[in-house]
């Protein structure tokens, strides 16, 4: 049977090779008794429970005042999005009253009512238009090339 790959194998020493190797682990390994005592005393747990409640009080407080000094925010967001609303219906407002008056009858009849006449109504001058004077075609200096080919 072959052992599985994700435990590694136990070195010369009968403690497994892995990411837990080397001289600092293996240091500390000789260092730490084989079993391990754990203190149950009375003044210990009650230390314990008195640090613990400690980190609870301070997790409390803190929470507390920071929900005291974030207390305004909600209703200023909430403020924000009625006035978001009352601008978008604004601007949905003068985007259609806009539409009316780019409506291209309407401008026709504002441009007849401010002087402007049709072209077909309108007084034609004609006049002859004069021919474009001639330019001389620009001299080009002639530049002969000279190509000498030599093979190797």
């Amino acid at each position: 049977m072959r052992p599985s790959l994700h435990r590694a194998r136990p070195n010369r020493e009968g403690h497994p090779d892995g990411p837990r190797s080397g001289p600092l682990f293996g240091s500390l390994r000789r260092a730490w008794p084989p079993t391990l005592a754990v203190d149950t005393s009375l003044p210990t747990w009650r230390g314990r429970a008195v640090r613990y409640v400690a980190i609870y009080l301070l997790m409390v407080v803190t929470l507390v005042i920071v929900r005291g000094a974030t207390q305004h925010i909600r209703p200023d967001l909430r403020a924000a999005q009625v006035r978001e609303a009352e601008l978008t219906t604004q601007r949905d407002t003068l985007v259609l009253e806009l539409q009316a008056l780019e409506n291209p009858q309407r401008l026709r009849s504002w441009a007849f009512a401010n002087g402007m006449r049709r072209f077909t109504d309108a007084d034609k001058v004609t006049q002859a238009i004069p021919p474009v004077p001639s330019v001389p075609a620009p001299v080009v200096p002639e530049h002969n090339l000279e190509v000498r080919t030599q093979w190797r």
